[in-house]
């Protein structure tokens, strides 16, 4: 398997259970955020379910200078953004097998309340169908075993 790694995001939602800040995000207030986002530090940034989230500039930069494989788990809206300022970034988009199992593994976090878990598989399929229409995907890959996935990346960016 290729070295890889994944980018750690920034965003102005709180931590869920066991969740560490730098690890799994790096939580900042919205006031930071916005500062961060204002002075051109983000690569790309997203308002999401009432939050925002976006992925660091300078952390992509030094790791891409540096010859580094990084990995964003970004949205359609952060993907449309890398396209246009990284157009040679290999794009995959992730599709559960099901729309029950999307359910079931949304469900399964036990982070989300009733009403943000109906908006996020009311949105699903809208988003399906515009990442489709997008043309900023260059695979859509479903994600029904997390190693074997993985693998099938890998393989794509190693065939590059």
């Amino acid at each position: 398997m290729i070295p890889a790694e994944f980018s750690v995001s920034v965003t102005t939602r709180r931590p869920r259970p066991g969740e560490q800040n730098a690890r799994d995000y790096h939580y900042l207030a919205p006031e930071e955020f916005a500062r961060l986002r204002d002075s051109g530090g983000l690569l790309e940034w997203a308002e999401v379910y009432g939050h925002s989230y976006g992925t660091p500039s300078a952390a992509i930069e030094a790791a891409l200078d540096e010859g580094r494989v990084i990995i964003l788990e970004i949205d359609i809206q952060g993907t449309i953004q890398v396209r246009g300022r990284l157009p040679e970034a290999m794009t995959f988009f992730l599709l559960p097998p099901s729309p029950d199992e999307q359910r079931r593994r949304i469900e399964g976090r036990q982070t989300d309340a009733a009403e943000v878990i109906r908006q996020r598989l009311a949105k699903a399929d809208g988003e399906i169908r515009y990442a489709s229409e997008s043309g900023c995907y260059d695979e859509f890959i479903i994600n029904d075993d997390l190693d074997a996935t993985v693998q099938q990346i890998c393989g794509r960016i190693v065939g590059k």
